[in-house]
């Protein structure tokens, strides 16, 4: 029980200062604005992501978009929020990574909702702003981190599965 409340306090800690990091990039630059951090690698940009993860599906129907980055992500999130649930028992990193994606969903979630977009303000890239990857926010960066806990997950038990199989076979 104890797990599930510091994951609890973790998941309303990422929302809130996902929501404050927004709030200030919105109120400190005009969108498409650029604050220089490091010269030739990192900026603040003030991006509004109509589309999913990195801009896709923003040029897709209006109608289609609002069901499928409203609606569905909802849902998304109940099944999160339960597969948290039944991992609590298992290896720490693993609810962990289910409480990162379901604080990362609803960080951005939040904005569809009051805004029909999502406010990307990271932006990096490689020696001139034409070679960059697309901004992101914190919500996206708790979800890369999680989905890189899970691969981690996928990759131990497949290890652990083929070790004790080759073991069995001695």
């Amino acid at each position: 029980m104890a797990r599930f409340w510091a994951l609890s306090l973790l998941m309303a800690f990422l929302i809130i200062i996902d929501q404050l990091t927004k709030g200030a990039v919105q109120s400190s630059l005009a969108l498409g604005e650029t604050f220089s951090v490091i010269d030739g690698f990192f900026s603040f940009t003030h991006v509004h992501n109509y589309g999913a993860a990195f801009g896709f599906g923003a040029e897709g129907n209006p109608i289609l978009r609002q069901i499928f980055f409203l609606f569905v992500p909802v849902l998304f999130c109940g099944w999160v929020f339960y597969a948290l649930i039944k991992s609590l028992k298992g290896p720490v990193y693993v609810p962990l990574a289910y409480a990162l994606i379901f604080a990362g969903a609803i960080g951005n979630l939040l904005d569809r909702f009051s805004l029909g977009y999502v406010v990307d303000f990271f932006l990096f890239f490689w020696k001139t702003e034409e070679h960059h990857f697309p901004a992101f926010n914190i919500a996206d960066a708790a979800i890369s981190v999680a989905a890189g806990l899970l691969i981690f997950d996928i990759l131990k038990r497949w290890r652990d599965k083929n070790v004790t199989h080759s073991l069995s076979k001695r």
